[in-house]
């Protein structure tokens, strides 16, 4: 989650403990502890507000947002082919034999 290895991360203990030093270290571990359990706690409260109001039918896979990506969006819409237009058939119909000039039955 941090991205922080072993090694780094007793270097950050270490520097905690001489920053706090050893005497406050006891309280601030219970600080953190209650903390931890607080918002554990504030997430199991919110899980269960939510099932309580929406049940048990709400397909999450439908509103995750990663389904959104607009990368994957734009290569789907330039993979699948798009009808033929109004305009694409008129031109292919009245396209000219080689030497004459392209005549275009709508511009009149």
């Amino acid at each position: 989650m941090f991205d922080i290895n072993g090694g780094e991360f007793l270097i950050l203990v270490l520097v905690a403990v001489i920053v706090i030093g050893p005497e406050r270290m006891p309280e601030y571990a219970k600080q953190l502890r209650s903390l931890v359990v607080r918002g554990r706690d504030m997430l199991q409260e919110g899980k269960a507000a939510i099932k309580n109001e929406v049940g048990d039918e709400v397909d999450w896979n439908q509103l995750d947002p990663r389904q959104y990506d607009p990368r994957r969006i734009v290569r789907e819409a330039l993979n699948e082919p798009s009808p033929p237009t109004r305009a694409a058939a008129v031109r292919r119909l009245t396209e000219a034999p080689p030497g004459q000039a392209p005549f275009d039955a709508e511009a009149t």
